[in-house]
């Protein structure tokens, strides 16, 4: 039986996965926005999920039908029922009936002119980089450039699966590009800049997705662009990026080993870059045990914190730049790694949350905010409060299986892991906090239910 569901979709344009994921993805976002609901953002049914929607009739969850009945206009029950050969019904009859309105209702028109917008949009940017296909001219760049810049901006902001297609296909044009050999000298320096930072995301999302091999042959692609720039801050940055993905799969040797390299082979740098490879380097001392390393390279950043001077990398911003209110939270990480929590440490764990507070500042980082929560809660159970641990750690608990990468499900982790010690271990409230943090895991991280 071919559905009204199929039928609409034939219309459009959308019954490839990728085209679906398009129109589906922007659905969900405009009514997570109408109805206060995030969770809907990281929704991305999975291909042989739609296929069966599509080709085998299966109904989807609950989720799933509120976004398909925003986009559609449709109810389930319409839009899985045999599509008429004629006019389309309107939102209230039965298939093969009445109306012959193709859109029923107002906001339904909206979204499919937004969607037409966006296609457009893309069809011109094609037809661009179509016309300079002898040469690589100003607007192909332009067009990658603001591509990138986006791509960074939105990058800590977003769960992953509402920019991870948008990250892999500038990283294929951007390598396309540098493999046509039609780029000027001028002009692959710039493209291997943006394969750096296309890489580094890419190996980011594979990191927060609980798949480091992929992450770190992302990294190693980024570092070989890198040393195509010649440009010092773009190699430490790299070399930050493997301690990071090093130190979240808990090798705390290899982490400080990619840190201190780092430094060690980008001397003299200004930007902040500089501070968060100090930064690393406390973190993987600390999650191994060595104080006195730790204590160290805290001190090196602060140091090198107070002879900041802003560079490229920092006016890009997003994972580019580690500002006052992250390098705060990697120095309370690290003293929560040695195991302190005292009244100090707690004021700093809760003044980090508080530099995390605002959704609109832009330095904003769910991710960052995710883990200053969970180490709030350890310092707090380092007192022997816990309930004050289950209010610092429920808004992370509450997140939705999109937003919950791999950093922010170790966090947690950490935090199941101190309620097994203490006097309070045997508390009720602890033994429910733990159960909770047991089921909170999903079986790959970042990826929606």
């Amino acid at each position: 039986m071919r559905t009204l569901f199929r039928r609409l979709l034939e219309e459009q344009g959308a019954t490839d996965h990728r085209a679906f994921l398009r129109h589906f993805k922007s659905a969900a976002s405009e009514l997570a926005e109408l109805e206060g609901d995030p969770g809907l953002k990281g929704m991305v049914p999975a291909r042989t999920t739609f296929q069966a929607w599509l080709y085998n009739g299966r109904l989807p969850q609950l989720d799933a039908r509120r976004v398909l009945r925003h986009w559609l206009g449709y109810s389930i029950e319409q839009l899985w029922s045999e599509a008429p050969d004629g006019p389309l019904p309107g939102p209230g009859s039965p298939c093969g009936t009445g109306s012959t309105t193709s859109r029923p209702v107002a906001g339904a028109a909206l979204d499919e002119m937004r969607r037409t917008a966006d296609m457009a949009a893309k069809r011109a940017r094609d037809f661009a980089l179509g016309a300079e296909r002898g040469h690589i001219g100003p607007e192909t760049l332009g067009f990658l450039r603001d591509r990138v810049e986006t791509i960074v901006t939105q990058y800590p902001r977003v769960p992953l699966p509402t920019i991870w297609d948008e990250i892999a296909e500038a990283q294929d044009d951007c390598f396309r590009l540098i493999e046509s050999g039609r780029a000027r000298p001028s002009q692959t320096r710039e493209l291997h800049v943006l394969a750096t930072l296309l890489s580094f995301h890419m190996a980011k999302g594979c990191h927060d997705m609980g798949d480091p091999n992929n992450a770190m042959i992302q990294a190693r692609a980024a570092g070989v662009c890198a040393q195509q720039t010649e440009h010092p801050g773009l190699v430490a940055l790299i070399f930050g990026l493997k301690s990071l993905i090093t130190y979240w799969s808990n090798k705390g040797t290899e982490a400080l080993h990619y840190a201190r390299q780092g430094t060690a082979e980008c001397p003299g740098l200004h930007g902040t870059v500089a501070v968060w490879l100090a930064g690393l380097e406390a973190r993987a001392a600390a999650l191994l045990g060595d104080e006195e390393a730790t204590r160290a390279a805290l001190q090196r950043a602060q140091n090198l914190r107070e002879q900041v001077q802003l560079d490229d990398l920092d006016r890009l911003g997003g994972l580019l730049t580690f500002p006052d209110s992250k390098h705060l939270y990697y120095c309370v990480e690290s003293e929560v790694l040695l195991g302190n929590g005292d009244a100090r440490i707690a004021a700093l764990a809760e003044e980090a949350v508080h530099r995390f507070s605002d959704p609109q500042a832009p330095d904003w980082a769910f991710g960052d905010l995710a883990g200053a929560q969970c180490n709030l809660a350890l310092t707090r159970l380092h007192g022997g409060e816990v309930d004050g641990a289950a209010e610092a750690v429920r808004p992370v608990l509450d997140l939705a299986p999109a937003h919950r990468n791999r950093g922010i499900v170790v966090s947690v982790d950490r935090v199941g892991a101190a309620l097994l010690h203490g006097p309070t271990r045997e508390a009720t409230a602890a033994r429910d906090l733990r159960s909770e943090i047991e089921a909170y895991s999903p079986n790959r991280p970042a990826l929606p239910r």
